[in-house]
């Protein structure tokens, strides 16, 4: 969980920027609800390597160095992490770490540096899992304990060969602050669930809740469904000026509490008809999460099964994780009258 500043600020990133996002997890109770890393993604390097061929910050954007942000990143009970590219120039055309991995892996370590995204920008005639197992080496050998984001856009199938190289991968292709977006994300994880579990995650990419292209609603419904897929919850909004309606959506204790099960497990898709779907996934104390989508243009029903949660016997009681509250006990079937794009979602316990 934390904060990656490409979908709000693209690469219009700065040192003031980090620190006043890092003070801002603090203020908006984020920090507190599990929010701990502050990644800066593409455009803080300058345009060249200097002369011992190190990577360098632009230091009119980050006048004290990475070092020293990583510092007051750390010292506010976060953790700091920084974006480099597999092939030889980043996505935004800045230098990248082809045949340079353990020099950059080093670099980061010497910073303090604790998240590395990898992306995939220039990478021409390079295969994933070679590239990606470099990458992983190179962390190790440099010595601090470094989270691996590998960014590789599905391309390789990483799902079948990350999880021994780092700790999250992506599963496609950039996502916008789209309702059609979210949806394409989300149909490229429902084969994926065999993949997950704690320390190797299926990445369907960063959230985008909070910045204005979505509905209330479509946004609680991106942020609950990536809670079911065991995705990382990287925010992507401008933390300093969010609506409370934003706020509560990305703080949901409940929702978060899915999110981050110690189980791993990845939500299956059980039912998908004319828009209705119904989610559930597996939690540790051995209580189903399920989630009611309508993903359609107008207002239904959508409901599920007793039998959809398998032989359980006795009373189950259904709590809605966003309210907070138990519902009621669990007949033969639960049905939730849904607006457009939202979503219901709920814990299911024996009683």
């Amino acid at each position: 969980m934390g904060w990656n500043s490409w979908n709000r600020f693209g690469p219009f990133v700065s040192e003031r920027l980090v620190l006043e996002t890092a003070d801002a997890l603090i203020e908006t109770g984020m920090r507190d609800a599990g929010y701990r890393y502050v990644v800066v993604d593409d455009a803080w390097h300058e345009s060249v390597r200097d002369d011992a061929g190190e990577l360098v910050e632009n230091r009119w954007a980050f006048p004290h160095g990475m070092a020293w942000l990583a510092g007051e990143v750390h010292r506010r009970g976060l953790r700091f992490g920084l974006y480099t590219c597999a092939g030889t120039r980043t996505c935004q055309g800045y230098p990248a770490s082809r045949g340079c991995e353990a020099r950059d892996a080093r670099r980061f370590a010497s910073w303090g540096v604790d998240f590395v995204k990898v992306d995939w920008c220039h990478t021409a005639g390079l295969d994933g899992e070679p590239t990606y197992r470099v990458w992983s080496e190179a962390l190790r050998a440099a010595g601090r304990a470094t989270v691996l984001s590998i960014c590789e856009w599905g391309r390789h199938r990483p799902w079948e060969w990350a999880p021994a190289l780092g700790h999250l991968w992506r599963t496609g292709p950039d996502i916008q602050d789209t309702w059609a977006s979210v949806l394409d994300a989300l149909d490229r994880q429902v084969e994926l669930h065999p993949f997950a579990g704690p320390d190797h995650w299926n990445d369907p990419d960063m959230l985008e809740v909070g910045n204005g292209g979505m509905t209330d609603d479509e946004y609680r419904s991106h942020f609950a469904l990536w809670a079911m897929l065991a995705a990382p919850l990287m925010a992507g909004n401008d933390l300093r000026a969010m609506s409370e309606p934003t706020r509560a959506t990305l703080t949901a204790p409940e929702v978060i509490a899915i999110d981050q099960d110690p189980l791993g497990r990845q939500a299956r898709r059980l039912r998908s008809e004319r828009g209705a779907e119904v989610w559930v996934r597996d939690l540790a104390d051995g209580s189903t999460a399920v989630l009611l989508l309508n993903r359609g243009e107008s207002s239904g029903r959508v409901g599920f099964a007793r039998s959809d949660l398998g032989p359980a016997r006795g009373a189950l009681v259904v709590r809605d994780a966003w309210a907070r509250r138990d519902v009621g006990e669990l007949g033969e079937r639960h049905e939730v009258a849904l607006a457009a794009h939202a979503c219901a979602l709920l814990r299911v316990r024996r009683a």
